[in-house]
């Protein structure tokens, strides 16, 4: 989507605004003890309460209004009574809704209670490199540079990235044109940030895989070669400066 119109700019606003407030709100509601069909029905009302619908579900007949993964899984858990959350577990929560016409997505990484599996600077890092990549994007780069930064940033941190997860345009819908915004350098990708435009930018940073695959109840994904994996996300708006981020309200920076 590329805004044009005040309408445009406030709608998105809107929207970021739901989707960054109840993934706050989860990731602060958040107990271990609790199971993630719980976790997943507080955010239900949250976004219920804005008069947003879950994206997922709108699109793709996901099962659940908000992805939940812990640990070994990468992205789009299936929320579950029989999935319960511990202390020190690795949890990830994505939210992405439609809120009157218009789409926004973000996510984030966290170690729920106290670290005592030691995946905090697994989070960490990948907080610093998403901020790192937003803060490189205008108008005219190449998508492929701010690969090339996130892979970059996450080796010197003893990381790896997966290559098959990617950052997406977003706005009318929750995918649209440019389809890939890698974690690496596609040197085939020669493709540039468009002026006013509006993008998800996500992070994937791992511990050992380098590519995820989708698991046997057709929605998680797993990584390849084990381990974990951090992710977060913001929707965006490219301008000639720095970037007006629609979700900073969910308070992954602070």
């Amino acid at each position: 989507m590329s805004i044009t119109k005040e309408s445009e700019l406030i709608g998105m606003k809107k929207a970021g605004e739901a989707v960054a407030l109840t993934l706050k709100a989860m990731r602060n509601h958040a107990r271990p003890g609790m199971n993630t069909k719980e976790l997943d029905d507080f955010g239900r009302e949250l976004l219920m309460s804005f008069g947003a619908q879950s994206a997922p579900t709108l699109t793709y007949g996901f099962p659940g209004w908000t992805c939940i993964s812990i640990n070994h899984e990468i992205a789009h858990g299936i929320p579950s009574s029989r999935k319960m959350l511990r202390e020190g577990d690795l949890v990830n929560i994505d939210v992405s809704a439609e809120l009157n016409g218009y789409w926004a997505d973000n996510g984030g990484s966290f170690v729920l209670g106290e670290d005592v599996h030691g995946h905090q600077k697994l989070v960490n890092t990948s907080k610093t490199i998403l901020k790192k990549a937003i803060n490189n994007i205008k108008g005219g780069v190449r998508i492929a540079d701010v690969g090339n930064l996130i892979e970059t940033e996450a080796k010197k941190a003893g990381y790896k990235v997966i290559k098959n997860l990617t950052g997406h345009g977003i706005g009318r819908s929750l995918h649209e044109a440019p389809t890939e915004i890698p974690n690496f350098r596609d040197r085939f990708n020669r493709h540039r940030f468009k002026k006013n435009s509006v993008v998800a930018v996500e992070t994937f940073i791992s511990t050992s895989s380098t590519l995820a695959y989708t698991g046997p109840d057709d929605w998680t994904l797993l990584g390849n070669r084990g381990g974990f994996v951090a992710q977060h996300e913001h929707t965006i708006m490219i301008t000639d400066g720095q970037p007006l981020v629609f979700t900073e309200m969910n308070d992954t920076w602070k």
